[in-house]
């Protein structure tokens, strides 16, 4: 009799599931077709690595009109106090920090001092971000472990260093910065796109975690962002056979979409967007051996360089 009631049990537990499953799935293309509307952050404070240049000070300065408080991290002094120059020009709110994110004791220290100097971090934008680019054997062991260093460790670092009071509030968004380089293995980029695989990965993790120690009732937001090449000097020798479909996209235009999805609440968007279910599909419905051939065809890439 116990048996048959724990067969039962499990069999109801498994149905409830399924329904579960079906509706999840259902809402979430619903989801695609009709976004969340755009939440806002207005005082919200906002830590943003590597936002001396490039997509970091663009996402800062939108940040800043959009009315959150922002703290620019930077390890150069001349860049970062530049960025928060034009926000406050701008009538919005900013401060800087110089500080190596590869450096735990640093990340923590800066931690401190932003709880005491500002507030309580509510957004983290790990966006810092190097790129090497050449053949696998050329990659010296400074160069691996910098890119690896950069790319993946300061994200670890920033997690552990701000994650603490988003978990005390339950309240909070991390975004992080993955790459089509996170979704597709390129030549000249194995290092690198090794750090990107495992940022998808650390995010997906860290989702998963708190959802189980909360048992679904985590309020803080993830959201990867993949981008294609993008016009910031980092992407120094693109190869690009398709250049008017496939151009490079302007730092301008990469911030306001990764600010808009990350505001939608979008857990994983490609930059641009209708990249999205291209690689899904090269990347999970045909061979690997099929997508090389595709990828041959559309011969998008890096060059080596120094």
């Amino acid at each position: 009799m116990a048996d048959a009631i724990e067969v039962i049990t499990l069999v109801l537990e498994l149905i409830w599931t399924l329904i579960r499953v079906h509706f999840e799935n259902i809402r979430c293309i619903y989801r695609v077709f009709v976004p969340n509307e755009p939440k806002d952050i207005r005082g919200e404070i906002t830590i943003i690595t590597g936002a001396g240049h490039g997509m970091g000070r663009e996402m800062a300065l939108r940040f800043g009109k959009l009315g959150a408080v922002v703290v620019c991290v930077d390890i150069n002094p001349k860049g970062n106090e530049e960025t928060v120059k034009i926000i406050k020009d701008n009538g919005g709110k900013a401060h800087r920090y110089e500080c190596d994110v590869t450096d735990r004791a640093a990340v923590f220290n800066l931690a401190e001092k932003v709880k005491k100097e500002v507030g309580e971090v509510s957004i983290l934008v790990n966006n810092a971000g190097i790129m090497p680019s050449q053949p696998i054997l050329q990659w010296t062991e400074p160069k691996i472990k910098s890119t690896i260093d950069v790319n993946l460790t300061a994200n670890l670092w920033m997690i552990q260093a701000f994650l603490p009071s988003m978990k005390e509030r339950n309240h909070g968004h991390i975004v992080a910065m993955s790459s089509m380089a996170g979704l597709i293995g390129f030549k000249n980029l194995v290092p690198y796109c090794g750090t990107k695989f495992a940022v998808r990965g650390v995010m997906q993790a860290l989702e998963n975690e708190l959802y189980e120690e909360s048992n679904g009732k985590s309020k803080i937001k993830f959201t990867t962002i993949c981008p294609y090449m993008v016009n910031t000097g980092l992407c120094k020798n693109p190869r690009i056979r398709f250049k008017d479909q496939m151009k490079m996209v302007e730092p301008g235009d990469a911030a306001d979409q990764i600010i808009d999805a990350m505001r939608r609440d979008i857990n994983e968007v490609t930059v641009p967007s209708n990249l999205h279910y291209s690689t899904r599909f090269f990347g999970y419905l045909i061979a690997p051996s099929a997508a090389r051939i595709m990828n041959s065809f559309v011969d998008a890439g890096v060059e080596a360089h120094d």
